[in-house]
């Protein structure tokens, strides 16, 4: 049995870690503003069609980063139809207007002999960068994978991913490159009490910052109604007065 100074420890811990903040700049280098906490919610085959739409915003630019081709609409919803839920993991990022904003998918090797491994992707909108969101939800894939057995990482990115790639080397990965496209390989330790109560700590936070942000979104969208039907009766009572 747990102690209960050691599970309220490594609960407080991983409260800590949340909390610690990350250097994000944006274009120029000028400082960019940093959340100090960045709740990151894993995401159920229900969200499917809001990982669609975000992966849709992507900017041609940036899809070919992300996919290692100029993905097209249709060639990212057959990506997403075919995202398995229940192997895999997928985390997301939500603005206050409940946007998926930036989001991550670790993939888990399909062959038994290789069910220690899982592969990294991610993407971020443009107008969400600079504020080290990739860099917190390879954190967080990184802690998933440890609690599920995996023992290495592999993040398949083009050479030009620049960004990316300075994720996997800040983290210790090694990166080989071949011609225009890089892999990178992260060993990873095993799990441990703590990363297994940082994730309850921190998948906890995220549905509980998720259910606030959805109760003021209803709350906004609310009062907008009203203040349109109110609008609504002002403008019939000016054409009965004409």
């Amino acid at each position: 049995m747990i102690a209960t100074k050691d599970w309220l420890k490594a609960s407080w811990d991983a409260g800590k870690d949340m909390l610690t903040p990350f250097a994000g700049h944006s274009a120029g280098d000028a400082p960019a503003p940093t959340p100090l906490m960045v709740p990151i919610r894993a995401l159920g085959p229900s969200y499917r069609e809001r990982i669609t739409q975000h992966l849709l915003q992507l900017e041609p630019a940036d899809r070919y980063l992300r996919f290692g081709y100029a993905a097209t609409d249709e060639q990212i919803r057959r990506y997403t139809e075919q995202l398995d839920f229940d192997r895999d993991e997928i985390f997301g990022i939500y603005n206050r207007r409940l946007e998926l904003i930036a989001m991550a998918h670790l993939a888990f090797a399909e062959h038994p002999e290789h069910q220690q491994c899982a592969e990294f992707g991610v993407s971020v909108l443009k107008k969400a960068r600079g504020r080290g969101f990739g860099a917190r939800l390879f954190d967080r894939a990184i802690m998933h994978a440890r609690n599920e057995g995996v023992n290495m990482v592999f993040i398949h990115a083009l050479t030009e991913n620049t960004a990316m790639l300075k994720i996997a080397r800040k983290a210790g990965a090694t990166v080989q490159r071949d011609g225009s496209e890089s892999e990178a390989y992260l060993q990873i330790p095993p799990a441990s009490f703590d990363t297994r109560m940082a994730e309850i700590v921190e998948q906890q936070f995220a549905e509980m910052d998720y259910r606030l942000k959805r109760q003021a979104k209803q709350f906004w969208d609310f009062l907008a109604g009203v203040q349109e039907v109110r609008q609504g009766v002002r403008h019939a009572r000016h054409q009965s007065a004409e």
